[in-house]
């Protein structure tokens, strides 16, 4: 069955921009995986190398941004994960405990910065959140009574804030 160059420019934008996996773009476009990778493997042939393509999306502009962000989410899950872990550790004492959040709380703290200075609007995020969190430390602390409001009005803006710097 033929299929017409639009649908092979939207295999490749898929594979290169979307990152997506040829398996994927299979179902997606209803076409066999076998014939996509013959696509990729003539396209190569005629000087359009769709893997160099895709690594020069990633590491470009929003493809670098987005690929940091995803990492920077995995980490932050890991994290998560590691501090429910420790939280629920009945066999470490006291100091042991804060050992690991110390070390987690370097580890965390170096991945931000790392991940700022690969990606300065992930830098920006990471300020916008230090300042929400002081303010929320802040309230907590000093206006009790504005807590719930404090949250019920936080949650909402978070979205709109990581949407203002993406």
């Amino acid at each position: 069955m033929a299929h017409d160059d639009g649908k092979k420019r939207d295999v490749r934008r898929k594979y290169v921009t979307e990152r997506q996996s040829l398996a994927t773009i299979a179902l997606l476009v209803d076409v066999p995986e076998s014939t996509l990778r013959r696509w990729k493997r003539d396209a190569r042939t005629e000087g359009d190398d769709w893997d160099a393509a895709r690594a020069a999306s990633t590491l470009s502009g929003d493809g670098r941004d987005a690929l940091i962000a995803g990492l920077l989410d995995d980490y932050v899950i890991q994290h998560q994960a590691a501090i429910d872990d420790l939280k629920a550790a009945t066999d470490l004492g006291p100091g042991e405990k804060a050992k690991v959040l110390a070390s987690l709380a370097d580890s965390f703290s170096k991945t931000l910065a790392a991940s700022g200075r690969l990606s300065p609007q992930i830098s920006q995020l990471g300020v916008a959140m230090k300042v929400l969190e002081l303010l929320g430390d802040y309230i907590a602390q000093h206006h009790r009574d504005h807590v719930a409001a404090f949250i019920e009005i936080i949650e909402p803006f978070g979205e709109t804030l990581q949407d203002s710097l993406t």
